[in-house]
């Protein structure tokens, strides 16, 4: 039974995305297999300039504001203060799940309830898919080349697990993520070198393509080498990892 679900959302001059992102988590906490589960979500302002800090707060989101540029340590002091959370209310680490997704990012209404799911089955980390709905800007062949790429798990059949890892739906328990170190700071692939960590320290990690967070196409991310370089790769001729 989980005890805290926390969700750590990174952001750097985010003010025109991040509303989209915290209502739609607004929407996911108040689904009814979360009832009487509190919900902390918390939004790590990092180097910004813009609004994304004041939108934040009145999106009900607790605000951590940073100044390192760096995703990896970004995520990580937002899963600090949903622990620091946690003890203050005593709240002890195994019970608390801490989920994590990006303010280009909307969750489905049922992401929450699926994450809070996994804790409760006992597994350490649940690691989802992401979709992309709105391709614009990129070249008519990207969206096919994209799902082919993406999707090529499922010709394993019933038992194929998919193979991918984004912060922007990932979830792990507390005292899963204190033991392994947490999010290492990397500027890209910290949701891989942790997911990493807790296989090699034989934490059980859930992989499922259940409710699958709609994230953004963008050609230009915040962070450069991540998802969005994968998707300008495919716009210029290269293939989707």
């Amino acid at each position: 039974m989980t005890g805290l679900l926390g969700v750590v959302v990174p952001a750097r001059d985010e003010a025109e995305l991040l509303p989209g992102c915290l209502a739609a988590l607004a929407r996911a906490a108040a689904h009814p297999d979360l009832a009487g589960v509190p919900v902390l979500v918390v939004v790590v302002a990092d180097l910004c300039t813009d609004d994304t800090a004041d939108l934040a707060r009145a999106g009900g989101a607790r605000v951590v504001e940073t100044g390192g540029g760096n995703v990896g340590d970004a995520r990580h002091a937002g899963v600090l203060a949903v622990l620091a959370e946690a003890t203050h209310t005593g709240v002890p680490a195994d019970r608390v799940w801490v989920a994590t997704t990006d303010a280009d990012s909307r969750v489905p209404a049922d992401w929450l309830a699926v994450q809070a799911l996994g804790a409760a089955s006992g597994v350490d980390a649940v690691v989802g898919t992401v979709a992309v709905e709105d391709w614009t800007g990129h070249p008519p062949h990207v969206p096919a080349a994209f799902a082919a790429a993406y999707d090529a798990w499922r010709a394993g059949g019933l038992d194929a697990v998919h193979p991918h890892v984004h912060g922007a739906s990932l979830g792990v328990r507390g005292s899963a993520y204190t033991a392994v170190g947490g999010f290492p700071p990397l500027v890209v692939s910290e949701d891989e070198a942790l997911v990493g960590a807790l296989l090699l320290a034989g934490r059980t990690v859930l992989r499922t393509p259940a409710a699958p967070v709609v994230t953004s196409a963008r050609r230009v991310p915040r962070a450069g080498g991540g998802f969005g370089a994968d998707l300008d790769g495919l716009a210029t001729g290269g293939q989707e990892d």
